[in-house]
């Protein structure tokens, strides 16, 4: 099984961005009967989208789960919707900031998660993992890409297992925060992801 992963470099004044972290620590690791490509995706509205088409188009994957960084949230969060809204809380990393703007023109709402979303929260919860399923991927870069990922294999009638993750900040990161934010270990999100990537390689033999 192909799985194609994307993340985020760092944005808002961080130097780090804990799902390039998690890019650069699978890209060391074997898993059985996976090929696991990774592609890093900038935090700039008008190259995002394109990155991730250019990676679907190039790999060809099997599977589809792409990581971003929710400052604010506890635990790791499986997205169920992406909507087709921009509106910027921050500017993107060239100071663009876009307010009350859809995605594409003329395209549904949104769009659901391929992604077998309850059962993954079921099985990192059987693995003593903070997790939840949210419905709200936001109105910023995450949500774009995880919109313009679902509109693209909508268009070609695609069914593959495809959605977007949330992550909280490191610790690190909330040490330097002016308020105190929850965080997350690396060695938590490591373990996150690995049985993700497990558990759709084995549902995918079924």
């Amino acid at each position: 099984m192909k799985i194609l992963m994307t993340g985020f470099e760092p944005f808002d004044g961080s130097m780090v961005n804990p799902s390039k972290q998690l890019l650069l620590l699978l890209d060391k690791v074997s898993i059985p009967g996976v090929s696991l490509v990774t592609s890093l995706l900038p935090v700039i509205n008008k190259y995002a989208s394109e990155a991730l088409l250019s990676s679907l188009e190039q790999h060809n994957p099997d599977s589809v789960i792409c990581l971003g960084q929710a400052s604010g949230r506890s635990v790791i969060s499986i997205e169920k919707v992406a909507i087709n809204l921009l509106n910027f809380s921050m500017p993107d990393n060239e100071g663009t900031v876009i307010k009350d703007q859809k995605i594409y023109d003329d395209s549904p709402d949104a769009y659901f998660s391929t992604l077998p979303v309850s059962k993954l929260v079921n099985h990192l919860t059987n693995q003593k993992i903070p997790v939840e399923i949210s419905y709200s991927a936001g109105t910023y870069l995450c949500n774009q890409v995880f919109y313009t990922l679902m509109h693209s294999l909508n268009k070609t009638g695609s069914k593959i297992p495809a959605g977007f993750i949330h992550l909280p900040a490191l610790p690190e990161q909330a040490a330097v925060t002016p308020k105190p934010i929850p965080s997350m270990s690396m060695e938590t999100m490591f373990m996150a992801l690995t049985e993700i990537i497990i558990y759709l390689n084995n549902i995918s033999k079924k």
